[in-house]
């Protein structure tokens, strides 16, 4: 059966190269029409919504519908710092638009030049080149001014992706130095099964499975935190909800 399976996996991720496409540009209309012509806030609140829509019927259609728990930490009118971690592709299309209200990710800038999805991605996204010491700071600097806005910001604090056999790999410290720098409170947000979707050692590879993300309770910066204390807290509390359901 395990050839079976390993056939099956690369027919389905075809598919979902297939269907991603198709709601691709049908999504890259009101995009265009509706999302490009107006200024921030409203054109990243305005994207998200039709990110929702979008991922609402692309995920059940590769049979991989996403369950959302833990909403009720955000309080309406308050950014947040979310922070997630990251073993999959299929991270970023889940973990924006389950973010209640409106919100950026920090985001490869190599990305943005695939082309159509390129202009997707820009919108979604606080860009960085991660060679370049000057498109660090710039990046850092976008992501205060989102916060600044009144929009979330969301962080995969591991940096790349999770292929060890550890909950989590250890942390960067950007996102809890923008916490302490803005005094914004930091939301967890646990994804569950992508590794069972797109397993980290296999390429051109998708198994259906549902998909869910689960958001912890605020951790709020104190007077007395530092970059390692706060980053510290977040690491315990994400790691052991990993581990009670490894």
């Amino acid at each position: 059966m395990n050839w079976f399976k390993e056939v099956f996996g690369r027919i389905w991720a075809l598919w979902a190269i297939l269907l991603f496409t198709l709601t691709m540009v049908v999504f890259l209309i009101p995009v265009a029409l509706f999302c490009m012509t107006i200024g921030e806030p409203r054109r990243t609140h305005r994207f998200i919504r039709y990110s929702r829509i979008w991922m609402g019927v692309f995920l059940p259609g590769i049979g991989c519908p996403l369950f959302v728990k833990g909403k009720e930490h955000f309080k309406k009118g308050q950014p947040y710092i979310v922070i997630c971690n990251h073993n999959a592709l299929m991270d970023v299309p889940i973990s924006s638009p389950a973010i209640p209200g409106g919100n950026k990710t920090i985001a490869k800038a190599e990305m943005a030049k695939i082309p159509v999805f390129g202009i997707i991605y820009k919108l979604g996204s606080v860009l960085v080149d991660r060679k370049s010491d000057r498109s660090r700071k710039e990046s850092y600097g976008r992501m205060k001014e989102v916060l600044a806005m009144g929009l979330h910001m969301c962080i995969y604090p591991e940096g790349t992706r999770n292929t060890t056999d550890q909950p989590l790999k250890p942390f960067h410290d950007g996102a809890f130095r923008l916490a302490i720098d803005t005094r914004t409170p930091i939301i967890p947000g646990v994804i569950f099964n992508t590794r069972k979707v797109n397993p980290p050692h296999k390429s051109f590879y998708l198994m259906p499975h549902p998909l869910r993300i689960e958001f912890l309770e605020p951790i709020e910066v104190l007077d007395t935190d530092t970059v390692d204390s706060l980053k510290e807290r977040a690491y315990e509390l994400m790691s052991e909800k990993v581990r009670r359901q490894m």
